[in-house]
Formats: C-alpha cells, structure tokens, sequence
C-alpha cells in the first residue's frame, strides 16, 4: 500500500505499533486507527500488504491470508467481541500474530466508581474484557495467547488504590500483587499466535554508545526481532542476564570485543555455562587492532559464530571460523521527506566519524564549488574540524559529534551528501551504511568508488566520482540541475525501501540464530577443538 492510498487521520497508536511483527508479509488493521497505524506501519516495513479494514467492511482474503491482523478499539464497539476474535482468527495464517486491544473491564477506577457510586458506564468499556477474560476467548478461537501488554496511565495511582483496599482484599484470600497486575491497566492489549511460537532470547554485550554503531548494528536489529512473539532481546553495557528457560534457544552477542586478554577464555567458558550460544558482532577491519592477531584471533576462534556487515569481511572471519553470517547494514525505517523544498537553495551533509583524512584531498575542489555557488550552497560539517575550516565559505556550519537521532534529522535537512573514502585497506573493509542512510531521507549522494561503487548506479541512484576533478563536476551538474539531483534521490529512496529495510532481515536473523540453536552441539565441539583452553 502506498502512502497516497491511506488517508491521513489522526497520529498512530506508537504502543500498538511496537507489537506489531516486522517481515511478516500481509497485514490487516482495523478500527477507527487503521488508516494512521497502516501508514505508520508501511514506513517500518514496505515490503508488507497492508489492509485497512473500515467498519462494516469484509476482509478482502480468505482464510489463512494474514500473517498480522490488529484489531484497534474494534473489540468495544461489536455485538460480540469473542465471536469476532474467532473470526479474525481463522484469517490468520500458520504462525501469524493477532493484536488485539480492549478496554479492562477490571480498571481499578471503575471499581472505585462503583463503590462511591454514581458510576456511568463509559462507551468505550462496553465489551470489554478482563485480562483472564480475554485469554480465554483468544483460546477459544484456537489462538495460544503468548503475552499481555498492559496500558497502565497511571500506575501510581493505581497502586495507592490497591494499598488502600489491601485489607478487604486478603479478607477475601485475593493477593493484592495479583489483583493490581489485573486493575491497573486501563485497557488491554494481547498478542497472540497461530500455534506456538518459538521462543528466543538474545543477550547483546554492547560498546560505549558512540557514532550510532550501536544503534545500527545492535539495538535496532534487536527491536525488528522483538516485534516477533516469543522474542526477547536485552541489549546494554552490562546486561542482565535473566535464568534460562528451558524451551528457548538462547544467544549472547559481542558487540566488536577484543577478546584479547588471557582472561578471555574463562568468560567465554562462563557464557557457555549459563547455557548461552556466543556470537561475535564485528564490522571493520581487525587489523586495525593489532591485540587481535597478537591474542591469536582469538576474538573469532574462540566464539560459536560470527556475524558481519559485508561480504569481504565474511571472506577474512572464514578464516578463522566457519560459520559466519552477513546481515548488511540497514535502517529500521522510511522518514517522511523533507528537503528539496526550494531548489534555488541546497545543503550539503560531510559528516562522517574519523574521515578527516579521506575528506582532505577533496577541500580545494569544494572551495572552488562553494565559491561558484554562493549562497545557494549551504554546508554541514560533523566532527571534522580541519576540515570545517578549511571551507572557505560563510555558508557553513559545524557539529560535533551527536546522538544517533541528532544526525539522523541534520541529514535530513540536506539535499546532497558528500561520501569520500580513501583507497585503502581499512576502508575497503567498511560499508555503504552512509549511502543507506542518506538515501532513506532522499539525498543525492556523490560517493567514492571504494565500498560505493558496489552499491550506487551511477547517474541513477547517486554519482560516483574518485577524484577532485570529478567530485567537482559532479557537484557543478547537481546545482545547475537539482530536479536530476532529485530524481537520482527518489530512485535511491525507493532502492532502500526495496533492498535494504530492517523489517526485511527479520526472518533471516531469526532463522540464523535458531539455526545456531540447533546445532549447537556441533558449535560447541567444534568451539572446543579450536580453543581448548576454554574447557579449561
């Protein structure tokens, strides 16, 4: 569906959008919050069909077509609601996920109503269910209920209402704990599945926030797969690594560590007893830490898997273990387009972190642009100071170093971005993640053969320029002609939402890491006879 089929109404339901799954294909969301959940929902996920159903209207596909139905505040207004979920629940597909959202018929400020008197019942309580109510009629439809996400607005309150009535309630044998999980949501919202999901937990051991590295690499990945049902994902510094349960594959995740240390193999043996398979996340060139070789790469040796952001780096980690597996670098979704709005008026984005030096043999070709271009060619410059002095221009303007977010919306802002890369080991290691990232906001993007040649088609979805001279022109074509600028922006744009979308590695990620599950008997022997040290 496209953003022009779906009207524009009121802003989604951020709540229900974070439960709804990723990568599943065919949606259908009804209720008066479709049109705005559905648009919300097709800038995470493009590649999915998304159905709106308005009341009174029939599904436009059959039993099992649906791999997600939500039903928004749809519940309340039916004749019968558990009818309705039996229904809804035969359109599901194998493993599809219904999202279901009602009001609570045990909120604790309708008890309190009650009990003051002079209640009147809200229109929007009507149907409603109670949270042991409503697993029951998902059952009934043949649903397993996997979890219930409660809508608690004011948890203070509600717990202060509890302690008050503690004394009735343990006169009456209630646990005010158990009666406080039920009153305190005002409305309910249940996932559930057709059949049992499996179930995964990944742990990820993350670096020091720096550059959106952790955000690309690892908390936005992790989000995408926790949209699934009977997925947990805990991400942090030092994270807290809950018991194990018996019925789920279990993964922890190194972000980039050394492993360097003659302590390594005793932690690696630690994980392992707490019933975890380890993977390594890593996305340069190791050489540049030279502690790596030096420890015997152990950093690849010594772990189960490995998983990377390119193809070259998968050839170099090959080496040093099997299983090695590729997710390249995406974003998690589709920002609406905001530049381009005058095009007498262009900005261009350099920021990038630590490429002073590939920036550098391009300053004077940039000068003789920006001297040519006046002020219809504004610049934002990132971490790069020399690099910001050297513009001899006044239309410019410097950052330091920013939250993910931060340079996200600078981008965003701009209309073409510049993306040298030196010919170099280290470099040709990288990946294109700043084209992607550029050209989800649609920028126009003036590249260096290295790393972006394999991924821009030059004068179709960006400019591939390697030397001043040609990086020049480029810029000089661009500002004498912005609508090709905008053209190459678009059909960039459309590339990304085609070929490089987080909700898209979904399912290949989940696959993986139950795949890794599976074997691990394999993984760990083979794990032992590459370092036996870790056996102790």
């Amino acid at each position: 569906m496209t953003d022009a089929e779906i009207p524009p109404t009121e802003p989604p339901d951020a709540a229900l959008l974070a439960v709804m799954p990723l990568g599943i294909g065919t949606v259908l969301v009804a209720g008066s919050a479709a049109p705005a959940i559905a648009r919300a929902f097709a800038a995470r996920d493009p590649a999915a069909r998304v159905q709106v159903l308005a009341p009174g209207e029939e599904p436009s596909m059959g039993a099992g077509s649906f791999g997600c139905i939500v039903l928004a505040g749809v519940l309340a207004g039916h004749a019968d609601p558990a009818a309705l979920l039996a229904t809804m629940a035969k359109l599901l597909a194998p493993g599809g996920v219904l999202v279901a959202d009602a009001a609570n018929a045990e909120y604790w400020r309708t008890t309190a109503a009650l009990l003051r008197g002079g209640w009147r019942q809200d229109a929007g309580a009507r149907n409603s269910f109670s949270l042991g109510g409503m697993r029951a009629a998902l059952e009934a439809g043949g649903l397993v209920p996997v979890e219930a996400l409660p809508r608690e607005p004011e948890a203070d309150a509600a717990q202060a209402f509890v302690m008050q009535m503690t004394p009735a309630l343990e006169a009456m044998g209630i646990d005010p704990k158990g009666y406080l999980r039920r009153a305190a949501p005002r409305r309910l919202q249940w996932r559930a599945t057709r059949g049992r999901p499996k179930r995964l937990l990944v742990v990820a051991q993350t670096l020091k926030p720096v550059g959106g590295v952790n955000d690309v690499r690892i908390h936005m990945p992790l989000a995408a797969l926790a949209t699934r049902p009977g997925v947990t994902v805990i991400a942090d510094q030092n994270p807290a690594i809950p018991a194990p349960r018996p019925d789920e594959a279990r993964i922890l995740i190194l972000q980039r560590r050394l492993l360097d240390s003659p302590a390594a193999p005793a932690y690696v043996q630690s994980l392992r007893a707490r019933g975890f398979l380890v993977v390594q996340e890593f996305d340069d060139d190791p050489a540049h830490w030279p502690s790596i070789a030096a420890s015997d790469d152990f950093a690849f040796r010594g772990v189960h898997a490995v998983q990377t952001s390119t193809t070259p780096l998968e050839a170099l980690f090959q080496g040093w273990n099997p299983d090695v597996a590729v997710f390249a670098n995406t974003v998690d979704h589709i920002p609406p387009a905001t530049n381009f709005r005058d095009p007498r008026r262009l900005r261009l984005f350099l920021g990038a972190l630590r490429r002073e030096d590939d920036t550098a043999p391009f300053i004077e070709a940039l000068n003789r642009v920006l001297a040519a271009a006046g002020d219809r060619l504004f610049v934002e410059v990132i971490f790069d100071r020399a690099g910001f002095e050297a513009l001899r221009t006044p239309h410019k303007r410097f950052h330091p170093l920013m939250p993910y977010a931060e340079y996200r919306a600078l981008m965003a802002g701009c209309e073409i971005a510049f993306l040298p890369l030196a010919d170099n080991r280290f470099n040709r290691f990288k990946s294109d993640l700043k084209f992607v990232e550029a050209a989800s906001h649609r920028l126009c993007c003036v590249a260096s053969p290295v790393v972006y040649g394999g991924t821009i088609r030059h004068g179709e979805t960006g400019l591939i320029a390697a030397s001043p001279a040609a990086v020049e022109a480029s810029l000089r074509n661009l500002l004498a002609a912005p609508d090709k600028a905008l053209a190459m922006a678009e059909a960039a744009r459309r590339w990304v939402m085609a070929e490089r979308m987080m909700a898209g590695q979904v399912e290949a990620r989940l696959a993986w890491y139950h795949g890794l599950w599976e074997r691990r008997a394999a993984l760990d022997a083979a794990l032992l006879q590459r370092c036996p040290a870790i056996a102790g």
